[in-house]
């Protein structure tokens, strides 16, 4: 797979063979880490809806030809209790475990922070305590920890004069 055969672009449609697709991906990702993801085919159908109608305009995909290999949600708009304010947040991102090791990740993790930056000066997001492989690639964007909630980490990145820091 080259670089070029990886186009991510917004998803135009929450239909079924997408939500079950997504679903699919979704799942297989928290196979190992249950008590962050792993409630359930109709837990993570619900969630994704709730994605869906919650940051329909940031919701970005990874295809590879016809087959969606990974998302991102980024919300323009997420009131912070902890800010206080409204931030920018992502709120699920998953790469399929086929495609992984291939810059998938880092192409989405660029155009969500490229998108949220253009709204918000913090972006914040959450990541389960022993998911220390997305920890360190969040720590590679500049995100750090800011706190911690039971089995979850907070995390946030600044964004200066539009520009991700």
């Amino acid at each position: 797979m080259t670089e070029g055969e990886v186009k991510i672009e917004k998803l135009a449609e929450l239909n079924q063979e997408a939500l079950e697709k997504l679903v699919d991906i979704y799942m297989k990702a928290y196979e190992d880490m249950r008590e962050y993801g792993g409630e359930g085919r109709r837990y993570a159908r619900r969630y994704l809806n709730w994605c869906w109608n919650k940051a329909r305009d940031g919701f970005f995909i990874a295809k590879i030809g016809d087959e969606i290999a990974g998302f991102i949600v980024c919300d323009k708009d997420w009131f912070s209790k902890y800010e206080e304010k409204t931030v920018g947040a992502i709120h699920e991102f998953v790469v399929d475990r086929r495609y992984q090791g291939r810059g998938i990740g880092k192409r989405l993790m660029e155009k969500c922070l490229c998108y949220l930056s253009r709204y918000s000066d913090r972006i914040e997001l959450w990541v389960g305590e022993k998911n220390k492989k997305a920890i360190k690639f969040y720590e590679r964007y500049g995100f750090r920890v800011a706190g911690q909630s039971g089995i979850w980490i907070r995390m946030i990145k600044d964004i200066k004069n539009g520009k991700v820091t």
